[in-house]
């Protein structure tokens, strides 16, 4: 009997709608876990019994169970969708880990804004990845309960509850409204609120709502669904029957199943004792499924009880999977399943997947740790942008090699070690302060590369002070009338600093018909009575110069020079002129100038 023959009848047609898969984005504290709760908790008390499904790291809400939430807003005969899937992976950090095929693995999202605080750091970098990945999404403007002189009318749509409300709250709120839309077009996204928008290919629809007392939530199902089943319909149609393909949200041990990994499925199906094909750390996995567990309905997933074990899942949904050899399986890689396809190719596929995510390394840069593999390219492409390069880059926390390697950097701005949302292993926090390695470790991808770049900034600074005190500095001086205080042995005399800094033991020379001509080297500064080693433009100090004769080499009123040397020159016009005060520049133009005159490429 051949394999097609042995499989059991698919529960499904073939070549069904899936349930579309929302990711649910937004800065820290603007809502995102409170309206998923809501919505988790809104299908408990609303449904009958085993109407909500809530699979490992999803949350299926049958279409059902939209209308009876929507209330008038949703009537079930007008759409084939089965309902809405809600990722529930904290933060939007984890929406780079979800992927599908070298995209994103959500079909849209809902960012998530709070109506005080508008637009915040990670609400841009939010906008970054749905912009790049080219996710549809919505606008969910949160906490519209909090807007003064506010009066609550609980689980009703946004325009129903805003009418009642006294003209002043309408006020705030539209102002509140408005300025997210703003900020919006900033970002370079046209927007309205969602009922004036008429095409939403064109236009970010924002919906106002509460999470708290689920004002506007009916409207935020609605147009989920609605956009699902006007534009997604064709990405909406899978074979449920088919090998299924996902991507792993975590990898975790589980009491008497050793390592297990919860995936998202979002094409066909697993079932019991298929074959899969699991992305690792080391390249794929092939291995056979133990087990898939489910948790029961709203349990806590803490002990082996809470699990309940099922034949076969189909798309979209949330499962654990037991099975042997996933210790190096890695978040946000792909699962396919074998069944009846050839296993070379099934392989083959997961690799290219794996190959799309390859960060790019040189032989010089700093180690990169992140969470999952969609968040180390989102770091490597961040990094990029900011032209950092990549020594090593890796999934998982910070172990004692990642320190190891960071110290064997060349250059001290590479020893570095940027940690996106991982944790620092105990037993390389000891090396780590024992090394020259410095650590940087954040939940948003741009602030922690802003953190780098502000410490490259910190040492470059810090290596251009050095230089500056190593270097010779331009200055341009002149001798005093009736300031001659010694003629020889050393010549003293008092002078004028113009411009630029006159330090002490440096060479001097005169300018005569544009040929430079050394006249001595500067032995002593003193400024009213008192030795100093330096003095700034605009100073009179009387200065000790050996080698010249007053009324022989110099005179009273001759402009001097410090002789800067063609390398130095050259070092300080191309490196260091943003760090010289201004009139030390123009010293040194005006030297660069006398020069040049005689020989145009000098100091180039």
């Amino acid at each position: 009997m051949s394999d097609t023959d042995s499989e059991p009848p698919s529960q499904t047609e073939p070549n069904t709608l899936r349930t579309p898969i929302v990711a649910v984005l937004g800065h820290v504290d603007h809502g995102k876990t409170t309206l998923l709760d809501t919505i988790r908790g809104s299908t408990v008390s609303e449904g009958e019994a085993g109407a909500i499904t809530q699979h490992i790291g999803a949350t299926a809400v049958p279409l059902e169970t939209v209308s009876e939430m929507a209330g008038a807003l949703v009537n079930p005969v007008d759409f084939d969708l089965p309902g809405l899937l809600f990722i529930d992976t904290p933060g939007h950090h984890s929406f780079t880990t979800l992927r599908s095929r070298g995209g994103a693995l959500a079909d849209i999202a809902i960012l998530v804004v709070d109506v005080n605080d508008g637009f915040q750091p990670q609400t841009i970098e939010a906008l970054d990845i749905l912009q790049r990945t080219g996710t549809p999404f919505v606008i969910a403007a949160n906490k519209v309960d909090t807007t003064p002189g506010w009066n609550p009318n609980e689980a009703t749509p946004i325009q129903q509850t805003y009418d009642a409300q006294p003209s002043s709250a309408r006020s705030r709120l539209d102002e509140s409204l408005y300025e997210i839309i703003g900020d919006l077009s900033d970002e370079g996204f046209s927007a309205d609120l969602y009922w004036r928008v008429q095409n939403f290919t064109q236009n970010i629809g924002v919906i106002p709502l509460s999470a708290i007392t689920e004002e506007g939530v009916p409207d935020l199902l609605t147009v989920l669904m609605g956009l699902s089943q006007r534009y997604m319909r064709d990405q909406m149609t899978v074979d449920v029957g088919g090998p299924g393909a996902g991507t792993i949200l975590e990898v975790k041990d589980e009491r008497g199943f050793g390592a297990t990994v919860d995936v998202v499925l979002y094409d066909g199906s697993v079932r019991e004792d298929d074959t899969v094909v699991v992305g690792g750390l080391d390249g794929s996995i092939h291995t056979d499924v133990r087990a898939l567990l489910q948790p029961r309905p709203n349990a806590e997933i803490r002990t082996e009880s809470a699990f309940d074990t099922v034949e076969s899942v189909q798309a979209a949904a949330g499962v654990k999977i037991a099975a042997p050899d996933l210790e190096t399986a890695v978040a946000g890689a792909p699962l396919r399943v074998v069944r009846n396809r050839d296993q070379p190719t099934v392989v083959s596929e997961v690799e290219a997947e794996l190959a799309e995510i390859t960060v790019t390394t040189a032989d010089e840069g700093v180690v990169v740790k992140a969470d999952t593999l969609g968040s180390l390219e989102a770091m490597a492409n961040a990094l990029e942008e900011a032209e950092v390069p990549i020594l090593r880059a890796e999934v998982g926390d910070i172990a004692p090699r990642d320190v190891a390697v960071a110290s064997t950097a060349s250059e001290d701005l590479h020893r570095a070690i940027l940690g996106f949302n991982v944790d620092l292993l105990a037993n390389a926090e000891a090396e780590l302060e024992d090394s020259p390695v410095r650590l940087f470790n954040d939940d948003v991808i741009y602030q922690l590369v802003e953190e780098y770049e502000s410490y490259v900034d910190e040492i470059q600074q810090a290596q251009q002070e050095t230089i500056l005190d190593k270097i010779v500095r331009p200055c341009r001086f002149q001798i005093l009338d009736d300031h001659i205080f010694r003629q020889s042995s050393p010549a003293v005399v008092g002078v004028e600093v113009l411009s630029g800094t006159l330090k002490n033991n440096q060479y001097v020379v005169k300018w005569e018909n544009n040929e430079p001509t050394r006249v001595g080297e500067l032995s002593g500064i003193q400024e009213q009575g008192e030795d100093v080693s330096q003095v700034r433009a605009g100073t009179r100090v009387s200065v000790a110069i050996d080698g010249p004769t007053v009324g022989r080499q110099i005179e009273e009123g001759d402009e001097l020079w410090v002789d800067l040397p063609e390398k130095h020159a050259k070092i300080l016009e191309q490196e260091l002129s943003d760090e010289i005060p201004a009139d030390e520049l123009e010293a040194l133009t005006a030297y660069l100038n006398k020069h040049r005159k005689r020989r145009p490429f000098w100091a180039r």
